[in-house]
């Protein structure tokens, strides 16, 4: 293949030369040995690790299940994070929001718990996604 280039005021051809094709016989592709993840369910799982993408969310999920009864109210998770109440609140609403999280609203304050299941559920995708 050749193609014209302006090389200091003047025209001149270079020639190029391509790498030959693939072969198109066979397949391309390994087949799968097990049932990928659907849309939704991969959708739902998106969601989960973006509310973990974020070091703060992380502890906050930690320090919830660490808690005594495994619950915690957001008046006892400002001071471990460094951050305040409204900053706090909002890191727990995307943690809820991700299905990670349950909210349970008492008086004035807020109680949060780990759904049961949601971090198994994440481990049992890393552990396929793993073998």
């Amino acid at each position: 293949m050749n193609f014209n280039a302006w090389q200091d005021g003047d025209m001149t051809t270079t020639a190029l030369e391509l790498a030959p094709a693939a072969p198109t016989s066979g397949p391309c592709c390994a087949p799968l040995v097990r049932e990928a993840a659907d849309p939704a369910a991969a959708a739902d799982l998106a969601r989960s690790f973006k509310a973990l993408g974020d070091p703060t969310r992380v502890r906050l999920l930690s320090i919830v299940a660490a808690h005594d009864g495994g619950e915690a109210c957001v008046c006892d998770l400002t001071e471990p994070v460094g951050l305040s109440q409204p900053t706090v609140s909002h890191h727990l609403k995307i943690l809820v929001d991700a299905g990670l999280l349950a909210r349970d609203q008492r008086g004035k304050w807020a109680y949060y718990s780990v759904v049961p299941g949601s971090l198994d559920r994440l481990g049992a995708l890393l552990s396929e996604a793993a073998r």
